[in-house]
């Protein structure tokens, strides 16, 4: 009996260390996958690579990649639907730029249902006015930023994530836009939250509105590309035209993030099927790791 009791209890002494050193959910840093995609409008326009031929494999695409948070540009009210019912596991925010409603381009934001709970979203226009449909500056269409406020449900952990589509001709617009979106971030940075800002700038890192967006003393903000702890992988542009072979010599679509993040990896994926590709941007992808406060 005592052989036994001594036995019993050295088994409950090895047994208290790995309990007692088993950190729980909420101490753990949280693992991110955050995607930017500009899925190309639906337009007739585009013949063998209009939206009817190539949106299955846009969903297929952000379904085998299993982002955690994803932004995407240039979503036309039917493929926004398209897009839900192809991906039951997300869900979608965001309003059209032209009506704040359904009319015209949406930059919305999609999330893992099973892991993130929206406890706050909405839109905003790059514009003076921010809080009604307007086009700003001297940009040649309407402007959005798209944003939601998540919780990890199961760490509890809070990241607030910014999605848009600047102006393809406006200079002065895409650089006011980059300062509107830099005090934004800024202002959430600086009461503590994890910031994620991503999507489709028209612009190469090189220029002054991503020298404004990546700015740490202005946004808080830092580009994924340039501190990632691994080399950037896959081709240095983003925007293809659907041709394969074309690479150009800056990226245009980008995802910054605030210090609360470490980059693991920064990634331009170039899936195609037989030199058919899913829209006229590669996406990007990067692999976040949220430190602990």
């Amino acid at each position: 009996m005592r052989f036994r009791s001594l036995i019993a209890g050295l088994g409950l002494l090895a047994l208290l260390p790995a309990c007692a050193h088993v950190p729980t959910q909420s101490a753990e840093p949280s693992s991110i996958r955050a995607m930017t995609f500009n899925i190309r409008l639906d337009t007739g326009a585009d013949g063998a690579n209009a939206w009817p031929y190539r949106k299955d494999l846009v969903s297929q695409t952000i379904s085998y990649l299993a982002p955690d948070v994803l932004g995407m540009q240039e979503v036309l009210l039917g493929q926004k639907r398209d897009l839900e019912a192809d991906l039951p596991g997300y869900a979608f925010a965001g309003v059209a730029r032209d009506d704040g409603a359904s009319k015209g381009e949406f930059s919305p934001l999609a999330w893992k249902r099973a892991r993130w709970k929206a406890l706050e979203s909405g839109t905003f226009w790059l514009s003076p006015t921010p809080s009604v449909p307007s086009k700003g500056w001297d940009a040649a269409l309407p402007r959005i930023a798209t944003w939601a406020l998540l919780q990890d449900r199961g760490t509890g952990e809070l990241v607030r994530v910014l999605n848009t589509h600047f102006d393809h001709v406006g200079e002065e617009a895409r650089q006011e836009s980059a300062a509107q979106i830099a005090a934004w971030a800024e202002r959430h940075r600086g009461a503590g939250e994890a910031v994620i800002v991503m999507g489709d700038f028209n612009a190469a890192p090189s220029s002054a509105p991503m020298r404004i967006l990546a700015d740490r003393r202005r946004s808080g903000l830092a580009d994924t590309r340039t501190i990632a702890q691994a080399p950037p992988f896959g081709p240095t542009g983003t925007f293809t035209g659907f041709d394969i072979a074309r690479n150009a010599a800056e990226p245009i679509d980008h995802i910054l993030v605030s210090d609360r993040f470490a980059v693991l990896r920064h990634a331009t994926i170039t899936q195609h099927w037989g030199g058919r590709l899913p829209s006229d941007h590669y996406p990007v992808v990067v692999d976040l790791k949220l430190r602990v406060r």
